[in-house]
């Protein structure tokens, strides 16, 4: 006898299609990025939009999200516009930066999507930040701070860790297991 679902049929169809774009959107960032339509790093999440899909669907449209520089997803797990997505690979001032980030700097202000973030293990002290200031501020919110595998050697975790735990800061770390640290393949 099969075990029925606690989720209906119109959450599975809300992740499937969310996972969808997101893989659709990145699969023409690729093959943009190898024309040379835009410069700079694209770093990929292909394979990992469940991840996004499922932890976005968990929060309120409150809570803050911030992330690595695999960060295309992100915004648009929230609802975030393409258009303004792909603006801002090409320059555009109509991008999420205004032109200025590219694409590991995707931030959204109005969705709470506070970036993408260059530097390996820069967003996670930065994100048990944001959720301090909510703490401090007493708002009901929680911070999903997602970071690749490669980050978790950097002493910033283990500080943000600490202090998270100390001070019970609203705050959740998604370590997404990608099996690449940057470029470097675990094996």
């Amino acid at each position: 006898m099969a075990k029925k679902s606690k989720f209906s049929k119109e959450q599975y169809m809300k992740w499937y299609e969310s996972m969808l774009l997101m893989r659709k959107f990145e699969e023409k960032l690729s093959q943009l990025y190898i024309q040379r339509k835009f410069g700079g790093f694209l770093h990929l999440y292909i394979g990992q939009e469940a991840v996004v899909a499922g932890s976005v669907s968990a929060t309120k449209p409150e809570d803050k999200l911030i992330t690595a520089y695999r960060c295309h997803a992100h915004p648009i797990g929230r609802g975030t516009d393409i258009k303004r997505i792909m603006a801002e690979m090409y320059g555009k001032t109509t991008g999420l930066s205004k032109g200025k980030g590219g694409s590991m700097h995707m931030f959204d202000i109005e969705k709470h999507v506070y970036g993408g973030h260059g530097i390996v293990g820069g967003q996670i002290p930065l994100g048990t930040g944001l959720a301090f200031a909510d703490k401090y501020k007493g708002d009901d919110y929680v911070t999903l701070c997602s970071m690749g595998d490669g980050a978790v050697r950097q002493g910033a975790l283990h500080e943000a860790f600490n202090l998270a735990a100390t001070w019970k800061i609203p705050v959740i770390y998604i370590i997404e297991n990608n099996k690449y640290a940057m470029g470097t393949s675990v094996e």
